[in-house]
């Protein structure tokens, strides 16, 4: 649930009590010793015990019956294109769908699928300026998508990226899907995002779609952009000398999705944990994609890196919330006072054979959300 100040309805108050579980999405502090969170026009503003905390005068009272409650999962990597609609699978509800599994923000990795995409300068400003406005207004199910990923092309210049920032645009779409694939041009115009406070990622690996192209290590490197995208492939991942190198030669985002190789993802655990940098790692599904649409992705990924990378799954959640927060600049994906009241409540899956929602993650399990 993303409980955001109402607009004309006046002050609010939300109370969620009774709380068995509370994760905090911070890696420092997974777990916060407090059964009830309570937040004022959108905005959290105590945390701790029943007792201890003013419930009084609350507009919404949860209860929580005593299961978990966590920031909203966050999808690093998304595609959306117009609406609730994407024409990768001629689905309608994708993002609607991708609520009940917990996720509450999507950020765009470039809106690549629209049909007919444009790759003319003028074309390519316009149509991540109708993505960054449209999305900013419209919220499936209540997801806050933050979209207008432009896909640079190599007649770009500085002042278009001036441009696109004062309109704002925020985020650069995946170096590489477009004409820029070269790591001088790709890094040159990084900079210039960078220096109007435009975020960068990039793609790395196989191609996916018609017009990308193989993007190795030296591409990556040399481009250095914020974040590396689905560094475990999407779908094609690069061979492991070449995840160590990347993952060794940068200090950037480390990004692993669903629609990748997940041997390859748990081998860039293993590295970003070997060298203390597990607050790199950040997770999204790269969805929607020819291999589908996943509502689930992202508690899948945890659960996956949590089993079978031998990752404490509280630690794991903070991968999908409090992590990808930090880097993007978010203001939700950590339960703290004074961050955005967005959270998820969930429960150990049922005839699950683990003690307790998380020893189930890590056994494999997907926990349920509402």
């Amino acid at each position: 649930m993303a409980h955001d100040a109402p607009q004309t309805a006046g002050p609010s108050k939300l109370v969620i009590r009774n709380i068995g579980l509370l994760l905090s999405g911070a890696m420092e502090k997974p777990i916060l010793d407090a059964d009830t969170i309570v937040a004022e026009n959108g905005k959290i503003t105590a945390i701790g015990r029943f007792k201890d905390v003013n419930t009084d005068d609350a507009t919404t009272t949860v209860n929580a019956n005593g299961t978990t409650v966590a920031p909203g999962l966050i999808d690093s990597h998304v595609h959306p294109v117009a609406g609730d609609w994407t024409p990768r699978q001629n689905q309608i509800g994708w993002i609607d769908s991708y609520l009940h599994g917990g996720v509450t923000t999507m950020i765009s990795a470039g809106e690549v699928h629209m049909p007919g995409r444009p790759r003319d300068v003028v074309g390519v400003k316009a149509m991540a300026i109708f993505a960054q406005r449209s999305f900013w207004t419209l919220r499936p199910g209540g997801v806050k998508i933050h979209a207008g990923a432009p896909v640079i092309e190599n007649e770009m210049v500085e002042d278009d990226f001036k441009e696109l920032a004062a309109a704002g645009v925020k985020l650069l779409g995946e170096v590489g899907l477009g004409g820029v694939k070269d790591g001088p041009t790709a890094r040159k115009m990084v900079g210039w995002a960078r220096k109007y406070g435009i975020q960068s990622t990039i793609h790395t690996g196989g191609p996916s779609i018609p017009g990308s192209g193989l993007i190795d290590k030296d591409v990556v490197l040399e481009a250095d952009t914020d974040v590396i995208g689905h560094i475990n492939g999407g779908h094609t991942a690069l061979p492991d000398d070449q995840i160590r190198c990347i993952c060794e030669g940068c200090k950037r985002g480390l990004e692993l999705v669903h629609n990748g190789n997940e041997r390859s993802a748990l081998f860039t655990l293993r590295t970003a944990r070997e060298m203390g940098d597990l607050s790199r790692v950040i997770l999204g599904t790269d969805a929607p994609a020819g291999s589908g649409v996943q509502p689930l992705g992202i508690l899948r990924m945890v659960s996956l890196l949590s089993s079978l990378g031998d990752l404490p799954a509280e630690i794991a959640f903070c991968l999908a919330t409090g992590n990808t927060a930090r880097m993007r600049a978010l203001d939700c994906g950590i339960i703290e006072i004074g961050r955005s009241a967005d959270f998820v409540i969930m429960d150990m899956a049922q005839h699950s054979p683990g003690k307790n929602i998380l020893h189930s993650v890590q056994l494999g399990d997907l926990p349920a959300s509402a």
